[in-house]
């Protein structure tokens, strides 16, 4: 760490709300919450990676993201601290998009919805212009200062 990522930073904190409602068996809650945790890292990989100039049959893909310092320093390089919240339904996990979005938080950079392409244990409840049907488990947001994650997970309990 260069003197510059020593100073004090913001504990951060990554915030997961998992939906009660579904009654998840233990397997698909963790498949579910880890998708959301990756999600933030994934979008990065997704959208930083290239391809001109490499030769993909022997070499893969090269991806280059940005991450803020304080995101690197204080959670990939420091304690990788997670919370996660149970959501009544729907409606309740709603809220904490609604909630994020009058802090500013924006949706596909700051926080991801995931939906399960119920391939297993669930039920569609939306079926897209394609006819894939899905339903939404959770919401992931990208590691925030623990004082935004605390504004938003007040109002939701410990996953339990």
């Amino acid at each position: 760490m260069d003197e510059d990522d020593s100073r004090k930073t913001k504990k951060m904190r990554q915030l997961i709300i998992a939906r009660k409602d579904l009654q998840m068996s233990p397997g698909k809650l963790a498949a579910q919450v880890s998708h959301a945790s990756m999600a933030f890292v994934a979008d990065r990989i997704r959208n930083g990676g290239r391809n001109d100039d490499i030769d993909m049959e022997t070499t893969g893909y090269f991806v280059s993201i940005e991450i803020d310092k304080e995101t690197y320093w204080d959670w990939f390089c420091g304690s990788f601290v997670k919370t996660v919240c149970e959501a009544r339904n729907r409606n309740h996990l709603m809220k904490a998009a609604e909630m994020a979005g009058e802090l500013g938080l924006k949706e596909g950079r700051d926080y991801y919805l995931i939906r399960d392409n119920c391939l297993t244990e669930l039920t569609p409840e939306e079926v897209d212009e394609n006819g894939v049907g899905r339903t939404l488990t959770c919401i992931g947001f990208r590691p925030l200062p623990d004082e935004t994650t605390h504004q938003i997970s007040r109002k939701y309990q410990l996953y339990r």
